[in-house]
């Protein structure tokens, strides 16, 4: 099977937060399908905050970058047989979190 990275950008959700209960209780019974069917890796929401973007000589400093335009709300993986299916499973995500969702497979590790 192939792992697929699910996910949001943070401004994406626009509902009211008097929406938020109903829209987290649809989001878990996704998740909880997921676990159900087998698919389910890992995933969750991102703490709306600064991130901080560390260079390869170690020095840290506030992100996004000033040019980003979208940041990461949040995020599932899952292990599927197809990329069908992963579009499947995100069409239930974005129905449930009521806003899209971007499908990207994750690149296999060759030593594994």
């Amino acid at each position: 099977m192939t792992r697929y990275l699910i996910s949001f950008d943070d401004g994406a959700m626009t509902f009211s937060e008097e929406e938020l209960p109903e829209v987290a209780e649809a989001s878990h019974a996704v998740v909880h399908k997921a676990q159900e069917a087998g698919v389910w890796v890992f995933g969750g929401g991102l703490q709306r905050q600064q991130a901080s973007v560390v260079a390869t000589d170690g020095t840290v400093s506030d992100g996004p970058y000033p040019e980003t335009k979208a940041v990461l709300g949040g995020f599932s993986i899952l292990d599927v047989p197809s990329r069908e299916d992963a579009l499947e499973w995100a069409a239930k995500i974005a129905a449930a979190c009521r806003c899209a969702q971007e499908v990207r497979e994750i690149m296999p590790d060759p030593a594994v």
